[in-house]
């Protein structure tokens, strides 16, 4: 059946009359792509390769969680609107994700950034236990449970997932991979259940929700007007009024990006997202009903005039691979001849061009000078200080600093930072870091250490805070 066709009668298998596969075989796959994904982003942190955007944020918005606090960022003022002067911006004005709250009292018990990054293996990992389930459950072949659950747990959207840092719509896939296999399990209330816990997540996903309830009329009416009109309702009611609400500036600021290009521009690369996401399933994904639920992702990727939206790489794409499988086993349990270990071997082609194949390259797993260097520069910081860090080490001290990112204005504060954290290298802010590290010793910060183009700078009792239009000196 094709994406545009009518659909045919949904066939479900009838409870209680077939055993039930044993849960061994997903369990086994869930927990090797916990372990490849677990060990790739704390490895990954560890040689400094995530950032304070987005990480360092993430972490200081669950930290405030876990302190019974709303949501902010110290680090996310460095690209707050024009006229903003608080001490951390409001994370609930920059995306409605307050599903972050789940993280506050894990994150009380074990106060570490590498906290978030398990959490994100585990939501992977979770979400690939339900894929293979559902494999295993609708597709009567030898294996099919293993061969689909790992071709998911490898697929190029949930690897660069995790390897950028950490990201709410990690909770998504879960949320998605449920509201799917209740969908082909004919357990239609209980889709709109799962699908209606979209809104909690970001708000772009309130959109996919909504098609979701449209989906879901075709089978059970009162449940699919239900999805659409509270996923509707609550997008509106995000989009219009609580983020502007929350927002400094009283505007949801993604409305309008300060790019200037157009819907015709980048096809290139937007053409490389849609081959790999039509790759991993040998482009059968469309040819199930399911597939209408990766509209409206595609539609605000590739209309956008972020050029940053547009390409296979970063976290975008992880919402889509949940769909995408589902509807590749919604088509292979129609009658389609496709072997399922044709996906994975998909996928095994795709690895050596992504992030997990990192794990079998010795150099991965040795630190070399710049990384002893940044941690004898962090070992300097003492808890509780107020520190100015360049991106790349901004994550590793939010666990026991307030944390702003060196960036224009860092040193022009009402309460001055005390330590300077930098990486010479660091690309984010363009230019920043050096610009910072001057106007301080200029000013007469005390520099404390230097190695490896990673450099500490101290304030000093002498040090003079004097800048136009004030009066503060020290």
């Amino acid at each position: 059946m094709s994406l545009l066709s009518a659909p045919a009668p949904v066939v479900v298998p009838a409870r209680g009359l077939e055993p039930r596969p044993p849960r061994t075989a997903p369990a086994l796959v869930a927990g090797l792509v916990l372990l490849l994904h677990a060990a790739y982003s704390l490895r990954e942190h560890r040689r400094f390769g995530t950032t304070g955007y987005d990480l360092g944020i993430f972490g200081q918005g669950v930290r405030a969680y876990a302190e019974l606090r709303l949501p902010a960022s110290e680090i996310r003022t460095a690209t707050a609107p024009p006229g903003f002067t608080g001490d951390a911006y409001p994370l609930l004005a920059d995306h409605f994700h307050p599903v972050l709250a789940l993280l506050g009292p894990l994150y009380r018990l074990f106060p570490y950034v590498e906290l978030l990054l398990l959490a994100q293996a585990g939501l992977v990992a979770l979400s690939t236990y339900v894929v293979a389930r559902t494999a295993q459950r609708h597709l009567p072949r030898p294996g099919a449970g293993v061969a689909i659950g790992l071709a998911y747990g490898l697929c190029w959207g949930l690897q660069q997932l995790v390897a950028f840092d950490f990201h709410e719509v990690a909770f998504a896939v879960p949320l998605l991979a449920l509201a799917c296999r209740a969908h082909l399990d004919g357990r239609w209330v209980a889709a709109a259940c799962w699908a209606g816990g979209l809104v909690l997540v970001k708000e772009d996903l309130g959109a996919t929700a909504a098609v979701f309830g449209l989906l879901l009329m075709r089978h059970h009416r009162r449940a699919g007007l239900a999805l659409g009109a509270f996923a509707v309702a609550s997008t509106v009611l995000v989009v219009c009024v609580a983020l502007p609400a929350w927002a400094p500036d009283g505007r949801y600021g993604y409305l309008d990006q300060p790019h200037a290009y157009g819907m015709l521009d980048g096809w290139p690369t937007k053409s490389l997202t849609l081959l790999a996401l039509l790759a991993v399933t040998a482009g059968l994904v469309l040819r199930s009903p399911l597939a209408w639920l990766l509209l409206p992702t595609l539609a605000w990727r590739l209309t956008s005039p972020n050029p940053a939206y547009w390409g296979p790489e970063l976290h975008y794409s992880a919402v889509l691979v949940p769909i995408a499988f589902a509807a590749l086993i919604d088509v292979l349990r129609r009658g389609v001849r496709l072997p399922p270990l044709v996906p994975l071997l998909v996928a095994l082609l795709l690895l050596p061009g992504q992030p997990l194949a990192r794990l079998a390259a010795p150099g991965f797993w040795q630190d070399g000078p710049r990384q002893a260097a940044a941690r004898a520069a962090l070992a300097r910081v003492p808890d509780g200080a107020l520190v100015a860090a360049s991106n790349s080490l901004a994550p590793h001290l939010t666990d026991s600093a307030r944390v702003y990112l060196v960036a224009e204005g860092v040193l022009d504060r009402s309460e001055p930072v005390e330590w300077i954290v930098a990486d010479t290298r660091d690309p984010f802010p363009s230019g920043a870091v050096d610009a910072v590290l001057r106007r301080a010793e200029g000013r007469g910060w005390r520099r404390v250490h230097a190695e490896q183009g990673i450099v500490v700078l101290r304030l000093s009792e002498r040090t003079n805070l004097f800048r136009p239009g004030s009066t503060r000196t020290r």
